[in-house]
């Protein structure tokens, strides 16, 4: 069989995640007569119908769901592959690290350590609510700090668990359970918790207990003033809040779910920079525990 070609598969991708031919071209830049004519060619190339059309709508065959899976990290590298030699080649290069809005409160240490290796360079430091896994995987970023995900799951990433962490309950100090040692999750049964752009708002679904809709929030600074002013409360690791204020507590909650911080990167990396950098992390985090 012939080898696939990256503009085929970016074509696919586009099709595959519009369901639409039309949206998808505009995605694409392209009039939709080459992009069916494109997709046509890749089915006949393969063997196999990627797409059922009909007069209403596009949808995935068993083979067009397989190639969509394969094709996304197939092209998140070829990007990779593109931006890494360009960031790598600056006059002055630099490490690109993605954290979460609310940050991490061991940063300051892990920089301070990384800063004393002689393989150190200076390091930007990149905030996103989410994407930052796929920030990651497309070259745009070196390094990331993540949570939830195992290791086992992050494809083409090396990764090193830093810490394991139960939330705390963070709530104004006049709050009716603010005197209280520990909760339980049920304690907080209807209590509105926050919510971030594009995070999914079922996230603690499975737990059994039902929370209210809380206020959109962008960052951390913005979370604190809502618990402050009694909109929301947070359920969120010690190590993503930084210290909080006076008019705040953190209540442990004993049965709530953990949550994995990780440090992620390129596991075809080879830079001296980035070893050093996670060789830091590892070294605070595990005197930290």
């Amino acid at each position: 069989m012939e080898r696939l070609e990256t503009r085929e598969l970016t074509y696919f991708v586009a099709v595959a995640e519009e369901l639409h031919f039309g949206r998808a071209a505009t995605r694409l830049g392209v009039t939709q007569p080459p992009l069916s004519r494109s997709i046509r060619q890749l089915e006949r190339r393969l063997g196999v119908p990627l797409l059922e059309r009909t007069s209403q709508r596009v949808t995935l065959t068993p083979a067009g769901e397989v190639l969509l899976a394969e094709s996304r990290p197939i092209l998140d590298a070829v990007a990779a592959a593109a931006r890494q030699p360009r960031r790598a080649g600056q006059p002055l290069p630099r490490l690109l690290l993605t954290i979460s809005p609310c940050g991490d409160t061991l940063l300051r240490d892990i920089l301070s350590a990384y800063e004393a290796d002689p393989d150190a360079i200076p390091v930007d430091i990149d905030v996103r609510t989410v994407g930052r896994l796929a920030y990651l995987r497309d070259g745009h970023a070196d390094v990331a700090f993540l949570h939830g995900p195992s290791p086992a799951g992050l494809r083409g990433l090396d990764a090193e668990e830093l810490m394991v962490e139960r939330p705390l309950a963070v709530l104004p100090r006049t709050h009716r359970l603010a005197g209280r040692e520990s909760l339980r999750l049920t304690d907080l049964r209807g209590e509105p918790l926050p919510r971030w752009p594009g995070v999914p708002e079922d996230r603690w679904a499975g737990t059994g207990v039902e929370f209210g809709p809380g206020p959109l929030v962008h960052d951390a600074g913005e979370l604190m003033q809502f618990i402050a002013l009694g909109r929301t409360i947070a359920l969120e690791p010690k190590s993503v809040l930084g210290p909080l204020r006076r008019d705040l507590i953190g209540v442990p909650v004993l049965d709530a779910p953990t949550s994995t911080m990780l440090i992620a990167w390129p596991s075809q990396s080879r830079s001296r920079a980035l070893a050093a950098f996670v060789r830091a992390a590892t070294s605070v985090t595990a005197g930290d525990g």
